[in-house]
């Protein structure tokens, strides 16, 4: 059998010392597979959730920074030069970056070897963004391993996977000897009672509130019951909360009578010490919240180590509880777990009995026998590709690599911003203080900051979480309440230069409050996004503007993204869609397709507003509109040598009348950037991402005077292309035109489109 083994095996998922149960299930898989197969070489690349990392064993060959997107591609060449002849991915949607985790898909566009990917969370109802994750990995992966039948069920009957293509592997668990829980007991100071166990890493959905508030009733009957609560609060809710979940725990048993009962054991325990715990313990208790869990790591180690178990019926309990094998109770029901634990100490006949036959079923589930069948697994999944080369450098024609993006340095954006926002202006790279701020700018600067906290990378999560509090703040404070407009200009002494700004300025700020609302993390952000956005969204109504009804249809639809069922936003789009549809029915001609007699700035904007609205109305007038208008615009500002030149704003260009050519200017080079993408994404012709790309090359030095815009040794953008040279100045706008390029740019490589059918 070794003759067929792969050489080498490749794992990626968490890996011990992090804390996480995806990190315990990738080391203990990689160690079992090492052991049943020694002729194979088999190391692991380890998900870091923390730029420092972790002090990793020699099995970690590579290490991936979770929000840094070339760091997937570079684990990618890693495994690619290292002739890996299989793959084994352990996916669950939150320890890989980007929306839904898609950066994974970076990687695994590249990779060359077959892949077997197993799947910790199956969602049988997932959002948009999940889904489209789900569907590329699917696509990507040769085979798939899951750990229960219902596993199976939902990856047929919701992605519409082929059965054939799946194979089921239970949770391996250690194997432990059958002994009665009175051995162990001595040592924890519980001799002489019973034990009743929850372990693994804390947090609210684990529903241990409900256990306690069962206690009362549980100690009633039988009063040496003690409750262990074994398991450190996960790292993470630690970081956010600190410890209010788990204090919250110890007042509710205090205030219940049952503190004698209950014992908090705060620490991440190592599995022997696991195995000591397990072993004296009576009835294991698993009373999560929610249904769609498909596995459960915990349950599988103490069902297998032949315990008693109650639980609630979360999919993986409901599987492997089934037939008698442990008792299921109904969700957040402290008097039905009582029950349910009552009904075993009640009768010790059946609670041994039911102890015999958990450990008997779980000689299957043993980290041995899941390794042999991980092994088949890989063997099938390379059965059937075998044909692609390894070669290092096999498959890296142009045509083939993702296209190579400048990195990020957002160095001069954190220069240009201060405690009150971002500067508008700078001389050369050094901020202008004389002219003070504009709604303009913060509006675009919060709009990046919620992209790239969503696309993560760098700078880290705090940084921009800082950066994105100062934006917001000058928003919420350009409001005007009483009119509901927003000022524009304030000056260095903040100090509000007008009552109300431009109605671009007005639309600008919503198309940022909207992005706060669909896209920010940051749940005190999402609330005043949206407070702001509905007081001031509705006075579009009345502007002449078609920019501001463009630029207010983007930031609905980014509102939309988080709460699509809001009956009045979504008809007010539909308001602002006609509008655009009738100016374009009023002015546009066969020789002239377009909505104004005259094309002048951010033109790309109102088609790219009426591509999202065609897409996710969906209105096929306005979709049709939108990509004719933009089809138009790219050859209005495309020269013969096939380089992207923006229509002048010294002039802008008339109908029947000359164009412009200069000043160049680079907000026109990002909003084709990001009208072209949307194209792609509403039709996936690629002749719209390779005019996305044309336009972002405009800031990277193809363009009329062959000169880079983008300095990337400041991070700063220059204020434009003039006839004879490049404006030095790096204002606000223009690096930020950059960096929101970049950003969607960066978006573009690695999340999926979702095709219109499965619009809202």
């Amino acid at each position: 059998m070794d003759s067929t083994l792969p050489d080498r095996i490749a794992f990626l998922g968490g890996f011990l010392p992090r804390l996480c149960g995806i990190a315990t299930f990738t080391h203990d898989v990689c160690e079992a597979v090492a052991l049943a197969a020694p002729s194979s070489v088999c190391f692991t690349g380890a998900m870091n959730d923390r730029p420092e990392g972790y002090r990793y064993p020699p099995r970690v060959r590579f290490e991936v920074d979770q929000k840094d997107l070339d760091s997937y591609r570079r684990a990618a060449d890693f495994l690619n030069f290292n002739n890996a002849d299989v793959l084994c991915v352990q996916h669950e949607f939150g320890i890989y970056g980007g929306p839904a985790g898609s950066h994974l898909l970076a990687l695994l566009k590249e990779v060359r070897m077959p892949v077997v990917t197993t799947l910790h969370t199956i969602l049988r109802e997932p959002n948009a963004e999940q889904r489209k994750v789900m569907d590329e990995l699917v696509r990507r992966s040769d085979r798939m391993v899951v750990m229960a039948q219902k596993g199976l069920d939902i990856l047929r009957e919701t992605y519409g996977v082929p059965e054939g293509k799946v194979d089921i592997i239970p949770h391996g668990i250690p194997d432990m000897p059958f002994v009665d829980s009175s051995f162990y007991k001595t040592q924890f100071g519980v001799e002489g009672r019973t034990v009743l166990l929850t372990f693994g890493l804390l947090g609210p959905g684990k529903g241990i509130e409900n256990v306690i508030e069962a206690l009362p009733e549980i100690v009633k009957r039988h009063p040496n019951v003690v409750y262990l609560v074994l398991g450190a609060t996960h790292p993470h809710l630690v970081a956010r909360e600190g410890e209010t979940y788990r204090l919250g725990l110890e007042r509710l048993a205090e205030d219940l009578g049952v503190k004698e009962h209950v014992i908090f054991y705060n620490r991440f325990v190592s599995l022997e010490d696991l195995k000591e715990f397990i072993g004296a313990t009576d009835i294991y208790l698993t009373p999560y919240l929610n249904e769609a869990q498909i596995t459960s790591g915990t349950l599988a180690y103490v069902f297998g180590a032949g315990k008693a178990v109650v639980s609630t019926p979360y999919w993986h309990a409901q599987e492997l509880l089934a037939d008698g094998r442990g008792i299921l109770v109904p969700f957040r029901d402290p008097h039905a777990i009582a029950e349910g634990v009552c009904t075993y100490l009640d009768d010790p006949a059946l609670l041994k009995a039911t102890q015999e036959k958990a450990y008997e079923l779980g000689r299957g589930m043993i980290w041995p026998e899941a390794a042999k069948q991980y092994l088949a697994s890989f063997q099938r999944a390379r059965k059937e590709r075998r044909a692609v080369p390894r070669a290092a450098f096999a498959g890296w024609t142009l045509a083939s690599r993702p296209y190579d993006l400048p990195p990020l340095r957002l160095d001069h954006v954190v220069r240009m911003s201060d405690g009150t926002g971002i500067l508008q202006h700078a001389t050369f790279n050094v901020p202008n203080f004389h002219e003070g701020y504009c709604t303009d700018d913060n509006a675009r600067a919060f709009i990046l900051c919620n992209m790239l906290d969503e696309l993560g990378g760098r700078p880290p999560s705090e940084n921009l979480d800082r950066l994105a509090t100062s934006y917001l703040a000058f928003l919420a404070a350009a409001m005007n309440r009483e009119s509901g407009r927003f000022r524009n200009f304030m000056s260095h002494g903040r100090q509000w230069l007008e009552d109300a700004g431009s109605e671009d300025s007005h639309a600008r700020a919503l198309w940022a409050l909207g992005s706060g609302v669909g896209r920010s993390r940051n749940e005190g952000h999402q609330k005043l996004s949206m407070q702001l956005f509905e007081r001031g969204v509705y006075l579009v109504d009345s502007f002449s503007s078609p920019r501001a009804w463009a630029f207010a249809l983007l930031g609905i639809h980014e509102f939309l993204g988080r709460f699509p069922e809001h009956a009045n936003v979504r008809s007010f789009r539909k308001v602002l869609t006609q509008k655009l549809i009738r100016l374009w029915n009023s002015c546009a001609t066969e020789n002239w397709p377009w909505f104004e007699t005259s094309a002048t700035y951010d033109n790309a904007r109102l088609c790219q507003a009426l591509i999202l609205s065609g897409q996710w109305m969906p209105d096929p007038e306005a979709l049709e509109i939108g990509l004719k208008s933009l089809r138009w615009l790219t050859s209005l500002q495309k020269t013969q040598a096939g380089h992207f030149r923006p229509i002048g704003s010294n002039g802008f260009c008339e109908r029947d009348g000359a164009r412009a050519d200069f000043d160049q200017q680079p907000v026109e080079a990002q909003a084709m950037v990001a009208a072209c993408l949307e194209a792609f994404r509403a039709t996936q012709d690629m002749a719209w991402s390779r005019e996305a790309k044309r336009a972002f090359e405009w800031f990277l030095g193809r363009n009329d005077l062959g000169l880079p815009l983008y300095d990337s040794s400041s991070g700063g953008c220059s204020d434009g292309l003039h006839h004879d040279r490049v404006n030095e100045n790096q204002g606000a706008e223009s690096t930020l035109a950059f960096h929101l390029s970049l950003a969607e740019m960066n978006f573009a490589e690695h999340v999926i489109a979702t095709p219109p059918s499965a619009a809202l």
